[in-house]
C-alpha cells in the first residue's frame, strides 16, 4: 500500500467517525457536555495517566476524547459490534495507547478477555440500556471486580424515572420536535446512518453481522438512577450518584 493509499484509508475512518457523531448528537445535542463531565471527574479521583476500560467502546467515542485530553491515559476498548469496532480499530492502528477487544458482555467469561486485570477507571455512554436489569445488574458486578480501589466506574445512559410521567411526556415532545427540524435539515438517523455503512465496501460485511447478531433494535430496560446507584452500591461500590444529568439522561459515578 502507498502512502497516499494510507493517508485515504485514514481519512476515511476520521469521516466515518465524524459522522457516528452527528448521528449520535441527532438524538443527543448534549453529547459532548456529559463526556466533558466524565474526563472531569477521572481527572479528579484518578488522575491524568489512567488505564481506562472503555466498555461497548463502538466507534472509540469515549477514547478518543480521553486521549486528546490525557496523552498518557491508556484505554482497552470491549465491544461484540464488529462494525463499530472495525471503525474503532481503524481509527487508533499503530496508537500503542489503545487496543481493542471483542467480546459478548452477556457472557460471564468476558473479562478474561482483557489484557489487565484491574483498571483506574470503567466508562461506557449509551451503550447498557440494550441490556435488561438482571444481566445489567450482573455485569455490574463484573464490573467492580475490575475497579481498583478507589477506582471509578461512569455510566452515561437513558435513565428513566417512571415516578414523574407528565415531565417524561413533555421532554419527550420538545426532543423529539427538535429532532424532527434537524432531520428536515440533513441530519442523519440511526437507520439512515446503518444504511450508509451496508453501502460501504469495507463495513458492508461487518455490518450484516452486526444484525445478524443484535437486530434492529435494542429491547433492553432503562431503570432510573436511584436502581442503577442501588444495585453498584449492592455489587461491591463504596459510593454511587448521578454527576451529571440531562432531561432526558444521567452521568451516574460509582467510586470503588
Amino acid at each position: 500500500m502507498t502512502d497516499a493509499d494510507t493517508t485515504t484509508a485514514a481519512a476515511d475512518w476520521r469521516a466515518w467517525q465524524e459522522s457516528w457523531d452527528r448521528q449520535q448528537e441527532w438524538y443527543m445535542p448534549d453529547r459532548e457536555e456529559r463526556f466533558r463531565v466524565m474526563l472531569d471527574m477521572v481527572e479528579a479521583l484518578v488522575g491524568t495517566s489512567p488505564r481506562v476500560l472503555d466498555l461497548a467502546c463502538g466507534t472509540g467515542s469515549i477514547t478518543a476524547r480521553l486521549l486528546d485530553r490525557f496523552p498518557d491515559a491508556t484505554s482497552t476498548g470491549v465491544d461484540l459490534d464488529p462494525a463499530l469496532l472495525a471503525i474503532a480499530e481503524g481509527t487508533f492502528e499503530g496508537d500503542g495507547r489503545v487496543s481493542f477487544v471483542t467480546a459478548d458482555l452477556k457472557d460471564p467469561e468476558w473479562p478474561a478477555e482483557l489484557p489487565y486485570d484491574s483498571y483506574d477507571a470503567v466508562l461506557t455512554a449509551t451503550a447498557l440500556h440494550w441490556l435488561h436489569r438482571d444481566p445489567l445488574a450482573d455485569l455490574y458486578g463484573h464490573i467492580a471486580g475490575l475497579v481498583r480501589d478507589g477506582g471509578v466506574f461512569m455510566n452515561a445512559d437513558h435513565m428513566v424515572d417512571d415516578a414523574t410521567p407528565r415531565i417524561n411526556a413533555a421532554e419527550r415532545a420538545l426532543r423529539h420536535a427538535r429532532m424532527d427540524r434537524a432531520k428536515r435539515d440533513g441530519a442523519l438517523d440511526w437507520a439512515q446512518w446503518w444504511r450508509l455503512a451496508a453501502q460501504d465496501p469495507v463495513l458492508a460485511e461487518p455490518t450484516a453481522r452486526r444484525f445478524e447478531i443484535y437486530g434492529e433494535h435494542a429491547d433492553g430496560d432503562m431503570p432510573p438512577p436511584a436502581w442503577h446507584a442501588r444495585v453498584l452500591r449492592e455489587k461491591g461500590f463504596g459510593e454511587a450518584r448521578p454527576v451529571w444529568c440531562s432531561p432526558s439522561d444521567t452521568l451516574l459515578l460509582a467510586l470503588r
